[in-house]
């Protein structure tokens, strides 16, 4: 953690969450928050077809509107992943919405895929141009009456502008989304998405790639149907794992009462777990995005140990501030270079059995 983050994090978190976050997005828009970027050959890597140029990306969720994909790219990330965007403007679930539990180094949301919809983001990411990889994760409006529907609008709307798409059918908070992750509602789900996504391929002439972002709540028998789903399909990855509804382990007993997903420090062990057993399933080519919990390099190498191919932050960001990036890249490369690694790829899966044989009762 960098000095002048230090000093700055206690004013700033006497900023309402959701003010401190807008405040943010308005610094980089103005280049305050800029970090040099970290580049090396050992963390550059190909996944689902794409070349990365780290594998450290921004999580959906603080760029919903794609205000600052480019200085998000700038900061150093290696890749950017905008939304959750819906095909009409939402404006969310009632504030407040947003919680820091900083014991626990966590946030509590349940923001409700607020967004400016389809139409206002597409705008700005055609206005940007095509340099660095940013993803679109879209989603389905609250009260539709099709929601899959709405998944083919977002795979039709952005495919011109999107280098990924991320289909989240895993927040907890939007009532009876999780379903769609169950047997032949994914079944249906995927099929039709990727029946989308084929026809603008061959409009476009191009592909793109689509992943599939999962909770970190679901049993095993859960955990063997969607792998048997995705395995049967042309989906090209997973995002394991969204926010969990669990509150174990929280030293923050008020803040934990609230509802909406959890996010942070106490999500690591729960979301590696269930990355690492999806691993197992999915066998050693199957594209895994690691979310949940990375606040610095043992924590991001650790997940690639457990089987994640690229890695996304957000939490740990509210933490750590914005030289989190460069530090856990530097890592990175210091870590290979110790170890007479020529890519940081090399590590994955050394830790896969001792991450998939964990106890998931935490």
């Amino acid at each position: 953690m960098g000095v002048f983050w230090r000093l700055g994090r206690p004013l700033l978190f006497m900023i309402e969450p959701e003010r401190a976050h807008h405040l943010a997005i308005n610094a980089l828009k103005s280049g305050l928050a800029g970090v040099r970027p970290v580049g090396d050959r050992v963390l550059q890597l190909s996944v689902a077809g794409l070349a990365f140029p780290n594998p450290l990306g921004l999580a959906a969720g603080f760029d919903k509107n794609a205000e600052v994909p480019d200085a998000v790219l700038r900061s150093g990330f290696g890749f950017t992943e905008i939304g959750t965007v819906t095909p009409l403007p939402q404006v969310g679930n009632i504030r407040p919405r947003l919680f820091r539990l900083v014991k626990d180094q966590a946030v509590i949301n349940r923001m409700g895929f607020n967004n400016a919809g389809h139409a206002a983001v597409c705008r700005r990411l055609a206005a940007r141009g095509r340099q660095g990889i940013v993803g679109v994760n879209i989603g389905a409006n609250r009260n539709s009456g099709d929601r899959i529907a709405d998944y083919i609008k977002g795979i039709e709307h952005f495919y011109a502008v999107s280098d990924y798409f991320t289909i989240n059918i895993s927040s907890p908070n939007t009532p009876g989304l999780r379903d769609l992750q169950t047997g032949e509602n994914l079944r249906q789900l995927l099929d039709a998405v990727l029946a989308a996504r084929g026809r603008q391929m061959e409009r476009a002439g191009r592909p793109c790639p689509v992943f599939l972002k999962i909770a970190p709540d679901l049993a095993e028998k859960e955990l063997d149907d969607i792998a048997e789903e995705v395995l049967s399909s042309k989906l090209d990855g997973l995002i394991i794992s969204n926010t969990t509804v669990s509150r174990t382990g929280l030293t923050d007993h008020k803040r934990a009462r609230e509802s909406g997903g959890l996010s942070g420090l106490p999500l690591f062990q729960r979301s590696t777990i269930v990355l690492a057993r999806m691993r197992r399933r999915l066998g050693s080519r199957f594209p895994i995005i690691g979310v949940g919990g990375v606040h610095d390099t043992a924590t991001a190498l650790e997940k690639i140990k457990a089987g994640a191919d690229l890695l996304q932050l957000y939490t740990g960001l509210v933490y750590q501030g914005p030289g989190m990036v460069t530090d856990i890249l530097k890592g990175f490369i210091t870590v290979c270079r110790r170890d007479g690694v020529d890519n940081i790829t090399k590590y994955r899966d050394r830790n896969l059995e001792k991450w998939a044989d964990q106890n998931m009762d935490i």
